[in-house]
């Protein structure tokens, strides 16, 4: 006799689909629960207490998010995080059932489906649905979970990979001597060569290592927000400061700070930043006093802010105020030798984040992965291999389950003069190439921030 074990939730709006499983899954799980909308899902999630949801990727109710399963997978995550989500999907759905595995989902059913397929892969997530709550103290069934910024699982940070060009050993030549000094570094370099990643080595190998990193994309910032971000707020500084805040400089003293982006900053306000950083002192918004801070500073950027000075639009003293010590990162056209190994890397996490049982990289895949432009770097390369490592059925990476972007063109001013679907491709192309960096993107569609953030909000991305 089968021992059975395992809790089955099963939201679908299909009822032919619904009685199918409410006959298959009792044969190999102890309990099956099937709902026909999100719309009892939190109830059910508390009452009933599944290891498993199996989540139809779309209802006949609108969500705004644009899909219904992305936004239910990632609220069902929120809320009991110890709970696997199965996304069910139609085959024309599988980039965003891909999407939803990037957002935390154990797998992905395409329907029509096989069952033993199915039972395989509810049975693998229930298995580790179980042993997480094993590691749970305090769980008698899965537990719902605050909000919370102190609620969220602590994330640890990538290393950065140097690889065995000769440009990236003078990178790390150059690292060795800087980090345990407190001098100031500009790090240039494309989008996803690994600028950020860079920024966290400096930083871990200094004598600050113990202290706070404080991480800013300055050019995400609002003009309205920018100086209370960065520098602070006292309370009734303006409507809805109901108490003090405390800026980016404040929370990284003692520690380093991370100006993401910097080159995206408006004239106008770089001339406080400038300010703030001769001073080593900030005064808060609506406050009088100023109060020091010890940081140590790391600026990015994928401009050429040389080129910005000539231009006026950035400041030549703030330049030379954050160009202590310059550090440009290659892109990975300009290190082959490197993306042969970063692959297996990338392999290596990703079969194990998603249960994949894939042993290397074949050498037809090799082939395929060397002949490839990279415009977006290592970034794009990790979103190849991940979508490789999720599709693939093999016991290796083949050159089929590679799929390489087409060659990078620039999406510049067409957006200005396209149809609303072809405008909103664009958006979406704009935003997957720079890993949703709204700066970059806006950039690249030859618009401005806010023209930018307008697109987003009319077409619900």
């Amino acid at each position: 006799m089968i021992s059975k074990s395992g809790k089955i939730l099963v939201v679908d709006d299909n009822a032919g689909i619904r009685r199918t499983l409410e006959i298959l899954l009792p044969l190999n799980f102890a309990e099956v629960k099937t709902i026909p909308s999100p719309a009892s899902l939190v109830s059910s999630l508390e009452q009933f207490r599944p290891d498993v949801v199996l989540l139809d990727m779309n209802f006949n109710t609108s969500i705004n998010t644009g899909n219904e399963g992305l936004y239910w997978a990632g609220e069902i995550k929120k809320m009991v995080p110890e709970v696997e989500v199965v996304l069910f999907t139609a085959y024309a759905d599988i980039a965003l059932a891909v999407e939803g595995m990037k957002r935390g989902a154990f797998d992905f059913i395409v329907k029509p489906w096989d069952n033993e397929k199915l039972i395989e892969v509810l049975t693998a997530a229930r298995n580790k649905a179980r042993k997480a709550m094993k590691r749970d103290s305090s769980a008698r069934g899965p537990r719902m979970t605050d909000n919370g910024n102190n609620c969220h699982p602590e994330r640890s940070d990538e290393s950065m990979f140097w690889g065995s060009s000769l440009a990236m050993k003078a990178v790390r030549k150059t690292l060795d001597k800087i980090a345990p000094t407190d001098a100031t570094v500009l790090i240039t370099g494309e989008n996803g060569t690994g600028k950020d990643v860079l920024a966290k080595e400096i930083h871990a190998h200094s004598l600050r290592s113990g202290k706070p990193m404080v991480a800013v994309d300055a050019g995400a910032i609002t003009e309205t927000l920018f100086e209370s971000e960065l520098f602070g707020h006292v309370k009734g500084a303006f409507t809805d400061a109901h108490t003090d805040h405390v800026g980016k400089f404040e929370q990284a003293d003692g520690g380093t700070l991370f100006l993401d982006e910097i080159g995206n900053i408006p004239l106008h306000l770089q001339a406080k930043l400038l300010r703030v950083i001769q001073n080593r002192s900030v005064v808060r918004v609506g406050g009088s006093q100023a109060i020091p801070v010890d940081i140590r500073l790391i600026c990015a950027t994928n401009m050429d802010l040389e080129q910005l000075v000539r231009e006026g639009r950035f400041r030549e003293d703030l330049y030379y105020r954050i160009n202590t010590v310059h550090i440009n990162l290659p892109p990975l056209r300009e290190r082959k030798e490197d993306i042969a190994p970063l692959a297996q890397m990338f392999l290596e996490r990703f079969t194990e984040k998603y249960h994949r049982p894939l042993t290397g990289v074949a050498p037809d895949a090799t082939a395929m992965l060397m002949e490839g432009r990279w415009s977006g770097n290592i970034r794009e390369l990790q979103n190849c291999i991940e979508k490789a490592v999720i599709l693939s059925d093999g016991s290796e990476l083949t050159a089929k389950d590679i799929q390489l972007e087409q060659a990078a063109k620039p999406v510049g001013t067409t957006i200005k003069a396209v149809n609303e679907a072809e405008e909103e491709r664009l958006v979406r192309e704009a935003m997957d190439r720079t890993d949703g960096n709204i700066s970059a993107a806006a950039k690249m569609l030859g618009v401005s921030r806010p023209t930018l953030y307008a697109k987003l909000k009319k077409y619900g991305l």
